[in-house]
C-alpha cells in the first residue's frame, strides 16, 4: 500500500513539475528584463494566483457559452464553428486575465514604470497557462507536455506582452490626464490580446494543411516579434510619474 501511494505521489509531483516549469522559466525571463525598480515577490505571486483562479472563471464562462449561447448560432460549417469558438475563447480568457490584472495592479504604488505593465500581464497569463497545462497533462499524459511547452505556454506569454505594453501606456496617459489616450490604450490592451489569441486558436482548430501551415508561420512570427518587443520595452522603459 505504501509503495503504491509513494508511486502515485511521485507521478503527481512529476506531472505538476513538467506542467509548470515552462511558465516558471518564462516568468524568470520577463522578470530579468525588469531593470528598474523590480516588483516585490508578494505582488508577483499574487498575480500568479489570480491568473490561476482566472482559469476556473474562464472554464465556467466557456461552459456557459458552449452550452447555452453557441447552439443558438446554428453553425453548420466546421471552419465557421472553429472561428466562433476561438473568438469566444479569446474574449473570455483574455477578458478574465485583464480583469484580475487591472483589479490588482492599477492603483498599486508599485506600478511606477511602463514595463511593469508587461510584467503584470505576463505573470497573470502564465499563472493561467500553468493551471491550464496541469489540466492538460493530467488529462492527456506527458505526451502533450512538450508541444504545450513549445507552443501554448509561450503563446499565452505572447498575448500578454502586447496586453501589458498597452496597459503600461494607459497608466502613463492617466497620469498625464489624457483620458482618450487611457481609454484607447486599455481597449487596445484587451483587443490585441484577444485578436492574437483568436488567430492562434482558430488556425490550430481548423486542421487543414493550409490552416496548419498558417498556424506554424504565425507562431514563429509572433515569437520573434514578442521576444524583440520584450527587449525593446525593457530597454526603453521609463518612469510613469
Amino acid at each position: 500500500m505504501f509503495v503504491i501511494t509513494h508511486y502515485f505521489r511521485n507521478v503527481f509531483i512529476l506531472y505538476v513539475a513538467v506542467a509548470i516549469l515552462p511558465a516558471l522559466f518564462l516568468m524568470s525571463y520577463i522578470d530579468k528584463h525588469d531593470t528598474h525598480d523590480k516588483e516585490p515577490a508578494s505582488l508577483l505571486w499574487s498575480l500568479v494566483g489570480l491568473g490561476a483562479f482566472s482559469t476556473v472563471v474562464a472554464i465556467i464562462l466557456e461552459n456557459v457559452f458552449d452550452g447555452w449561447i453557441l447552439p443558438s448560432f446554428q453553425i453548420r460549417s466546421a471552419k465557421t464553428l472553429a472561428i466562433v469558438v476561438a473568438t469566444s475563447v479569446g474574449l473570455i480568457e483574455e477578458g478574465v486575465k485583464f480583469f484580475f490584472m487591472k483589479k490588482r495592479t492599477w492603483n498599486d504604488y508599485n506600478f511606477n514604470y511602463r514595463y511593469d505593465g508587461v510584467v503584470y500581464a505576463v505573470f497573470v497569463s502564465l499563472g493561467f497557462a500553468a493551471i491550464e497545462n496541469i489540466l492538460y497533462v493530467f488529462n492527456y499524459g506527458l505526451s502533450v507536455a512538450g508541444p504545450r511547452a513549445l507552443l501554448a505556454v509561450p503563446a499565452h506569454m505572447g498575448f500578454a506582452v502586447f496586453m501589458g505594453a498597452f496597459y503600461g501606456r494607459a497608466k502613463i496617459c492617466e497620469v498625464k490626464q489624457d483620458r482618450s489616450g487611457k481609454r484607447w490604450n486599455l481597449f487596445a490592451s484587451y483587443l490585441v490580446a484577444v485578436s492574437l489569441h483568436a488567430i492562434y486558436d482558430a488556425t490550430a482548430m481548423i486542421q487543414t494543411p493550409r490552416a496548419t501551415g498558417f498556424f506554424l508561420a504565425f507562431v514563429v512570427l509572433m515569437n520573434v516579434v514578442v521576444f524583440h518587443k520584450i527587449k525593446k520595452e525593457s530597454s526603453q522603459d521609463r518612469s510613469i510619474y
